[in-house]
C-alpha cells in the first residue's frame, strides 16, 4: 500500500514529533464558526443526532444569521472542548499498524471499460473486506479545480463545523456538527485549508500515511485544534465535460453510473443527490465522515480529484450487526438509545456524527480494514458496509450510490429496518424489485443469451425477491378477502405510496380508508384498523398482478430459487411480511396454497381476482371481473390528495436536505395532473415523476 506521496526518514519523522511537542500549546483551532453564527444540520439519512448541541442543552434553529456569536460563545466550551473519555484508550497507537489493509485493484483498460461489470467480477471477493480500492487506469485531463472555477462558475458552498473530540455518547455529551455560515469558492477554501495545515507542520507537503493516522487520532484525543470545517453533501461534480478527457468521458463518470444498463437506479426517474446523482467532499486537515452505513444498504463508489490522502476504515456487512452490538454496549450509554433491541444503535448511527477508534472494534472480534486513498483512486463500499474516515489535509472527492442485483436481498433488510424504526424510505424498494424482476423475466423468454457466472448471481438475487414478496403479498391479500375486511377492491394506478402506519412503501396494493387519507399496506391486520372516518375499506390493487404472479411462479422453476424460499419458510426470515410476523399461520389449514385463486365475497357487483393458476379456493358466492367491479373515478383525485398531505407531513418529519425531498417525491409519486400540481404548489417545485416513461399509463 501507498503510504503518502513523500517518505521520509525515522530521524526526520523524530525531528517533527519534537517539533509538534515544543508546539502543542500555542496551537490554536484554525477554524471556529463562522462571524455568522451556527445552525443545524439534518443529514441524508434524517440526521436526529444533528438536531442541536445536546451538551450545550441550547437548541441551535434558524438560518446561519439568526443566531449570534455571544450564543455560541456561551456553549463553546462544552461542544468543543475535549475531555478524557475513558471508555476509548487512546494512550498507546500501536493498534493503527495492526489494522490490515482492504484489497486494491489495478484493472486494465479493457476491464475498466463497465464499471458495474467490473464491480461484479470482484465483488465475490472484495465485498468480505466490506471496502475496497481501485486503481484507475484513466487519468482526468482537466484538474478538478479548474472545472469547479471555470466550467462551474459561480460554484460556491458552505462547508460544516466539525468539533474534533471524543464524546461520552450519553444525555450530555455527544457530538453535534454545524454549518459555519461561511461560502467559499474552491480556491478560496483550499487556501484557507493550506494555511491549516502549513501553520501545524511547517510543510506544504503530504506527509506519511501512517504518520498521520496517529497524529488525527491523538488530536481527537487530547490536541490543541478544537475543530475544522467539511463541506460534505455539496451537490455537482468535478468530472470534467470536455470531450478530450478520458476519464470525464468514460463510464466512470460518476454522473452517469446510476444510468449504465446493469443499475437498478436507472428505474428511478426522478435524480436523488448522492443517491443517483454524485455529491462533492471537500476537506481540509482531519476532516471527518464519521461510522455510518449508506442509505438502504446501498453501494457507494468514491473518487479522490485532487488533494491529500484519506485515511478509510470499513467493516464487512456480514459483520454490521457486531459492530452495532459493540457500539451499543461500549460506545453509546443506554440513555442515548432511542429503541431497544439490535436497532437501537443503527438508529443513533443514522445521525452519521458517531466516531470511535477503530480497536474497540478490534478488541471485540469485529474485522476492520483500512484503506490509504490518493488523487486517481475510487473507493468502494459494498452494502451494509459501516466506515469511517478522515483528510490528511486539503482535498476534494467524489460520491455517489448504485445498485445491482445482488443488493435487492439487504435492501430490504435495510426496509424492514426503516419500518421497526417507522422511518421513511428514500428509494421505493417493491417498485423497483418489481420493475427490474418483470424485465428479467422478458428478457429471459429470449433465446441464446450468453450470461456471465456473475450475471446469473443478480439474477438469482433478483428472482429469490421477487418470489417472497409475490407470495406474502398474495398470502395478505387471500386472508384479506377471506375475512372480509375490505368492502370494494379498485385498480391501482398510483404507483408507490407510503404506509401511514409503519410507512413501509407499496406498490402492487395497498388498503384506504373512505376519506382516501389512510393508504395502509398489507402488513397490517385490516379489519382492527379504526379510524376516524369509519370502517369502509378499499382494496387497491395493481391490474398487472396477474402477469407478476405468473413471473414469479415462472421463476420458482429454478431450483435455486425454490430452494431459497424454502429456506426462508423454515426459517421465519420474511423480510416482507413486518410486522405481520404471525398473522398467516393457520392459513394451511385453512385451505390457503401459494398462488390459488382469490375469488371476492364482498356483495354482487364487487369484482373477483384471479391469479395465475386456474385452480380456485371456494368461499365466495358472487364474482365479477375486478377491472369492471365498483371502480370510482373521483378515487383518483381522492388519492392525489392523500398523496400531497403524505408527502408535505413526511418532509416536516425528515427535514428539508435534497437527498430526503427528492427520494419521498419518488415514494410520493403518481400520475395524476393534479397531484403534480398539489404537490408544486404545497411543498417543492420539482417533478415527482418516479419510473420510467415507457411504465406510465396512457
Amino acid at each position: 500500500m501507498v503510504e503518502g506521496r513523500v517518505c521520509l526518514s525515522k530521524e526526520v519523522r523524530n525531528g517533527l514529533e519534537s517539533l509538534k511537542r515544543k508546539r502543542l500549546h500555542r496551537i490554536k483551532s484554525e477554524t471556529v464558526c463562522g462571524p455568522s453564527g451556527v445552525t443545524n444540520m439534518m443529514s441524508r439519512s434524517g440526521g436526529d443526532a444533528l438536531r442541536a448541541s445536546a451538551s450545550c442543552g441550547v437548541r441551535l434553529q434558524g438560518n446561519a444569521e439568526s443566531f449570534s456569536r455571544s450564543n455560541v460563545a456561551s456553549c463553546e466550551k462544552d461542544v468543543f472542548s475535549k475531555r478524557k473519555v475513558g471508555k476509548f484508550y487512546t494512550s498507546d497507537l500501536e493498534w493503527t499498524e495492526k489494522i490490515p489493509e482492504c484489497p486494491v485493484y489495478c484493472p486494465t483498460k479493457e476491464e475498466f471499460e463497465d464499471p458495474l461489470i467490473y464491480l461484479q467480477k470482484i465483488a465475490p471477493e472484495a465485498s468480505k473486506y466490506g471496502i475496497c480500492k481501485i486503481i484507475s487506469p484513466l487519468s482526468a485531463t482537466v484538474p478538478a479545480g479548474a472545472v469547479l472555477m471555470k466550467e462551474k462558475a459561480g460554484f460556491k458552498f458552505t462547508t460544516r463545523v466539525q468539533p474534533l473530540r471524543l464524546a461520552e455518547w450519553d444525555t450530555d455529551d455527544r457530538v453535534t456538527f454545524f454549518m459555519s455560515g461561511r461560502n467559499y469558492t474552491f480556491r478560496d477554501f483550499e487556501k484557507t485549508a493550506n494555511k491549516v495545515f502549513s501553520r501545524r507542520y511547517y510543510s506544504a507537503g503530504c506527509l506519511p500515511a501512517r504518520y498521520m493516522e496517529k497524529e488525527f487520532w491523538h488530536e481527537i484525543a487530547c490536541g490543541k485544534m478544537e475543530s475544522v470545517e467539511y463541506a460534505c453533501d455539496v451537490e455537482g461534480t468535478a468530472f470534467s465535460s470536455s470531450p478530450s478527457d478520458l476519464l470525464g468521458t468514460s463510464k466512470w463518470n460518476l454522473k452517469k453510473l446510476s444510468r449504465l444498463p446493469k443499475s437498478t437506479l436507472r428505474l428511478l426517474e426522478t435524480a436523488i443527490p448522492g443517491v443517483t446523482d454524485p455529491m462533492l467532499y471537500i476537506g481540509m486537515l482531519f476532516s471527518i465522515f464519521a461510522w455510518h452505513v449508506e442509505d438502504h444498504y446501498l453501494y457507494s463508489i468514491n473518487y479522490h480529484h485532487c488533494g491529500a490522502s484519506k485515511t478509510w476504515y470499513g467493516v464487512p456487512g456480514d459483520s454490521a450487526l457486531r459492530f452495532e452490538k459493540v457500539v451499543k454496549e461500549h460506545v453509546y450509554t443506554n440513555d442515548v438509545l432511542s429503541v431497544d433491541g439490535e436497532d437501537g444503535a443503527f438508529d443513533v448511527l443514522l445521525g452519521k456524527t458517531t466516531l470511535f477508534p477503530p480497536n474497540i472494534l478490534l478488541e471485540h472480534d469485529v474485522p476492520v480494514y483500512k484503506a490509504v486513498q490518493n488523487p486517481g483512486e475510487f473507493v468502494i463500499t459494498f452494502p451494509r458496509a459501516y466506515h469511517a474516515g478522515f483528510s490528511h489535509g486539503f482535498n476534494c472527492g467524489e460520491a455517489v450510490n448504485f445498485a445491482i442485483g445482488d443488493w435487492f436481498p439487504l435492501g430490504a433488510v435495510a426496509c424492514l429496518r426503516y419500518a421497526h424504526l417507522n422511518r421513511v424510505p428514500l428509494l421505493p424498494h417493491e417498485e423497483l424489485l418489481c420493475k427490474e424482476a418483470m424485465l428479467l423475466n422478458s428478457s429471459l423468454e429470449l433465446e441464446d443469451l450468453d450470461y456471465s457466472p456473475a450475471d446469473l448471481a443478480s439474477h438469482h438475487s433478483i428472482k429469490a425477491s421477487f418470489v417472497k414478496l409475490i407470495r406474502f403479498l398474495h398470502r395478505a391479500r387471500w386472508s384479506i378477502m377471506k375475512s372480509r375486511a375490505c368492502t370494494s377492491v379498485s385498480p391501482n394506478y398510483h404507483r408507490t405510496v407510503v404506509c401511514t402506519l409503519c410507512k413501509r412503501d407499496c406498490y402492487i396494493a395497498f388498503v384506504n380508508c373512505g376519506c382516501y387519507s389512510h393508504p395502509v399496506c398489507l402488513r397490517h391486520d385490516i379489519k382492527s384498523l379504526d379510524f376516524p372516518c369509519g370502517s369502509h375499506h378499499c382494496l387497491f390493487l395493481r391490474d398487472d398482478v396477474r402477469e407478476m404472479e405468473a413471473a414469479a411462479k415462472k421463476f420458482e422453476q429454478d431450483n435455486g430459487v425454490s430452494k431459497a424460499v424454502e429456506r426462508q419458510a423454515e426459517n421465519g426470515d420474511d423480510m416482507y411480511s413486518y410486522p405481520l410476523s404471525n398473522k398467516f399461520q393457520n392459513d394451511v389449514e385453512d385451505g390457503y396454497f401459494p398462488y390459488c385463486e382469490i375469488n371476492v365475497d364482498l356483495k354482487p357487483e364487487i369484482a373477483t381476482m384471479t391469479s395465475a393458476t386456474g385452480q380456485t379456493v371456494e368461499y365466495g358466492h358472487h364474482s365479477l371481473s375486478h377491472n369492471t367491479g365498483n371502480f370510482r373515478p373521483e378515487l383518483t383525485d381522492a388519492l392525489s390528495s392523500f398523496a400531497a398531505s403524505t408527502l408535505c407531513s413526511f418532509v416536516e418529519q425528515v427535514g428539508s436536505s435534497a437527498k430526503n425531498v427528492q427520494g419521498l417525491a419518488n415514494l410520493g409519486n403518481t400520475n395524476d395532473k393534479r397531484f403534480c400540481e398539489e404537490v408544486s404548489e404545497n411543498t417543492y417545485e420539482s417533478s415527482v415523476l418516479c419510473l420510467s416513461r415507457e411504465d406510465r399509463p396512457g
